[in-house]
């Protein structure tokens, strides 16, 4: 079985949120597609045990974050055309300008948040959300002044969720996560909070996080959040 169509650019897009709605800049448009792309995910136990103590079983601590890596090449030498024409013209500098763009859109400080950037990559079926953790060049072709003309750039990503996401992707079983419940008809916030916590005993607190006024009457379809309590 074959495939059609036209030739798709892994596209790099940066907001200055963590809801990913603010968009800052241009998406940039990477010039040779990667060759590869890896995606590592891991999951943390606790290992700690008394001095001399026999190996047991490690207990389940936490998901890690996803993480992502893969390569990328600049090139100034005209062999490969732009992504988009008109976006980043080939000039006297070679690759400068193109690595100033990536870099800035990436890599550089933003005063408005305090931060570098928020990421979003996408490749065809790949959408990921991320911030990136490093950068490393290799410059590889140079000009006889020796201005660079190629070079190699390996990338390393780390996977963003925002809180509410990661509330809504809690396992509402355990007390030591974060939780967003929503009001059901029936529901009463001690309730809610005797099935998160185990303990009724938690509803003015909870009330005070929601800045609720009057936890007695609930609004159906309303969503709550059950942090992380401290259980006596």
């Amino acid at each position: 079985m074959g495939y059609s169509g036209s030739l798709e650019k892994m596209t790099i897009t940066a907001y200055s949120d963590g809801k990913f709605s603010k968009q800052v800049g241009k998406p940039f448009s990477v010039y040779i597609n990667p060759e590869k792309y890896s995606q590592e995910y891991s999951i943390c136990y606790n290992t700690v045990r008394a001095q001399g103590s026999p190996g047991g079983s490690p207990e389940f601590n936490k998901v890690g974050d996803e993480k992502m890596s893969f390569e990328l090449v600049f090139d100034g030498t005209g062999a490969v055309p732009p992504p988009i024409p008109g976006i980043t013209p080939y000039t006297e500098d070679g690759i400068k300008t193109q690595i100033d763009e990536f870099k800035k859109l990436v890599f550089s400080y933003n005063g408005n948040i305090h931060s570098p950037n928020f990421l979003k990559l996408a490749w065809g079926t790949m959408i990921f959300k991320c911030r990136l953790t490093t950068l490393n060049l290799t410059y590889t072709l140079f000009k006889p002044d020796g201005t660079p003309l190629r070079a190699r750039c390996n990338v390393n990503f780390v996977g963003y969720t925002d809180e509410v996401e990661l509330a809504k992707q809690a396992n509402k079983s355990s007390p030591d996560l974060s939780h967003l419940i929503t009001v059901k008809g029936g529901d009463s916030l001690p309730l809610m909070c005797y099935e998160v916590y185990g303990s009724s005993a938690y509803y003015i607190q909870v009330a005070r996080i929601n800045n609720l006024t009057d936890f007695r009457s609930l609004k159906v379809g309303t969503q709550l959040l059950f942090p992380p309590l401290r259980i006596e």
